[in-house]
Formats: C-alpha cells, structure tokens, sequence
C-alpha cells in the first residue's frame, strides 16, 4: 500500500509532469509559428515525453493502491523572447522539476518508502540527462551567436537523435 504522504507528493509531481508538457508544447507553437520547424519539432517531442512521464505517475500511484488525481494545469505562455533564451527557460524549469523529484525522494526515505525510492530513481537519471541535453543546446547556441539559427535549427533533432542512440 502506498504511504499517504508519499502518494500526496506523487500526485503532486503529475500536475509538474503534465504542465511540463503543455509548457514544450506552448515552446514548439511558438518555434513552428515563428519558421522554426527544427525546434519545434524537438520541443514536440520534449511534449510526448514529459507525458510520458506524467502516465507513469499515473500508473504507478494506481499500481501501488493509491489513486491519482489529475489536476488541473496552469496556463503556459505563449510568447518567449528569443530561441536562446526559449532554452534557458527550459533549462530553468527542468532544474525545477529535478529539485521536486529530489523532494519525493526526501519524502520515501522519510516515510520508509522504500519501494517507491527505488522506483524514483530511474526520474533522478531522467533528469541528470533532460538537464544536460538543454545545457548542451545552450552551450552550442552560445558558440554560433546570434547568427546562424538556420543551420542550428535544422540540426538541433540529430543532437536529439544522438542523445538518445547514447542510453
């Protein structure tokens, strides 16, 4: 049976995962609106993944006796200032979201969750790679300037391709 206070913050983590989808989805609108088919494309499948990860909670808490409440999301924007600093908000929020599967950690340990601590685990490598394949992205943006999105752009989906040939 799923401890309570466990199952709070897992439910609490679906409506993290389910607005972080929305969030790369309001990214690769923007990127697509703006002639920018490469970034939307990786920013679309940023989407399917953090859905993904937001179905997994889903099962799980189910799974283990709970019961998952899906929330309600909050609203993403819907204009970002440039392609560079598009990355570095994306950065910014999976930094958020790795400190919030960090928490969930804290709360197994403390709860003696041990089960779910070793079901967490496979978010804390998740987010070790989500956060390195932004910084990666930034650190090539940084390198071209402020020339040169077209070729960045039509390129950026092998950077996504090659990360994932690396797991």
């Amino acid at each position: 049976m799923l401890n309570k206070n466990v199952e709070k913050a897992l439910i609490a983590q679906i409506e993290k995962e389910g607005y972080s989808a929305n969030l790369y989805l309001a990214m690769a609108s923007w990127a697509e609106s703006n002639g920018m088919a490469g970034i939307a494309e990786w920013f679309y499948a940023q989407a399917a993944e953090e859905n993904q990860h937001m179905m997994k909670f889903v099962y799980y808490i189910n799974e283990r006796g709970g019961h998952a409440v899906i929330p309600g999301f909050d609203k993403p924007p819907t204009k970002f200032e440039g392609v560079k600093k598009v990355f570095e908000q994306s950065l910014e929020h999976e930094r958020s979201v790795s400190a919030s599967i960090n928490n969930i950690v804290e709360i197994c340990l403390t709860e003696k969750d041990f089960s779910t601590h070793n079901w967490i685990q496979w978010f804390i490598a998740e987010q070790i790679e989500e956060e390195a394949s932004v910084q990666a992205i930034i650190d090539k943006l940084n390198m071209i300037g402020d020339g040169s999105i077209y070729l960045f752009d039509r390129d950026i989906m092998s950077m996504r391709n090659a990360a994932g040939t690396a797991e």
